[in-house]
């Protein structure tokens, strides 16, 4: 028996292409807008992340909720309540990261989060993880350390905190897997949404409360509305292709913050950035092309 593999045409590998840079420009945007309102207009960061994501729910909620109460029926809220304490987490930790640290430090070291992915997924689901992702774990955190360059005088502890970010939302990604086994995609996302909200507003009073004016409320409410549109071509882009074909361009993420920062900032790379930023998409790529060998091996087998 041969599997029939059906590859998407060139209109819709065009309009995946398309999605998924748009996606990465949108996201961009978001942390130009979070850099502006925290680091630049001394908004606090847990405000900051208050705002953003409860704009999005405003936006995004009556999609969600198209397919009525239904959507909210679950067996599993203890996976739900630990997704949203790990989403918490890690939103907390970029937004204040983007505070303190430049935009194109921030956006290299969050993608050593498969990195995380890969640990994870050996030390609490037990899946096997071969030599060559092992080997690209490794050059990806060392990539991370040059960007970080913790040897130098110059080193700050909140560089790491878009690596904290990173390892959290390695976490969050683990239980999506998990729930996706028995849960719709409309109700994990749902519980995500109504969970986040209420935990940021938390987090949000108890420290500088939640009131912004100004340029401020402009930047974070465009940060809220992009958020809902990244996320949407985010999907866009994978319902039209192969995860295989657009996940390189997802990598486009990386000189769209660079630009951001520069034009937005004047923020400049330092040199031990590019070596290190290099190193960490090698390694990513690695990872994709080792997982695109395990798929092909997987279907001959069930072949």
């Amino acid at each position: 028996m041969t599997d029939i593999i059906t590859k998407p045409n060139s209109h819709s590998s065009t309009l995946a292409v398309l999605a998924m840079v748009g996606a990465g420009a949108s996201f961009a945007l978001i942390n130009g807008a979070l850099q502006a309102s925290t680091m630049q207009l001394g908004v606090a960061s847990t405000t900051a992340a208050f705002w953003q994501y409860a704009f999005g729910l405003l936006v995004a909620i009556p999609w969600v909720l198209r397919g009525g109460p239904s959507a909210l029926k679950t067996d599993q809220i203890g996976w739900h309540l630990l997704r949203a304490v790990l989403a918490v987490i890690g939103i907390q930790l970029w937004v204040a990261g983007l505070a303190k640290v430049q935009i194109w430090q921030a956006i290299a070291l969050v993608m050593t989060s498969p990195f995380f992915v890969i640990i994870g997924a050996k030390l609490f689901f037990r899946e096997r993880v071969g030599w060559v992702r092992w080997l690209a774990t490794i050059a990806g955190f060392s990539g991370g350390m040059l960007i970080l360059e913790p040897w130098t005088e110059s080193f700050h502890w909140g560089a790491i905190l878009p690596v904290g970010a990173a390892a959290f939302w390695a976490g969050t990604s683990l239980v999506t897997k998990k729930l996706t086994r028995t849960e719709a995609a409309d109700t994990i996302t749902l519980y995500l949404l109504l969970l986040l909200t209420p935990v940021n507003a938390f987090l949000a009073f108890g420290n500088d409360g939640v009131m912004v004016s100004g340029l401020s409320m402009w930047l974070l409410l465009g940060a809220g509305g992009l958020t809902v549109l990244a996320n949407y071509l985010l999907t866009l882009a994978y319902q039209k292709a192969d995860a295989a074909f657009i996940q390189p361009f997802d990598h486009l993420k990386l000189p769209l913050n660079i630009a951001v920062g520069w034009f937005a900032f004047g923020f400049a790379p330092s040199g031990a950035f590019w070596p290190g930023a290099i190193i960490i998409v090698g390694a990513s790529l690695l990872v994709m092309v080792d997982e695109n060998r395990a798929t092909r091996k997987a279907r001959m087998a069930n072949a």
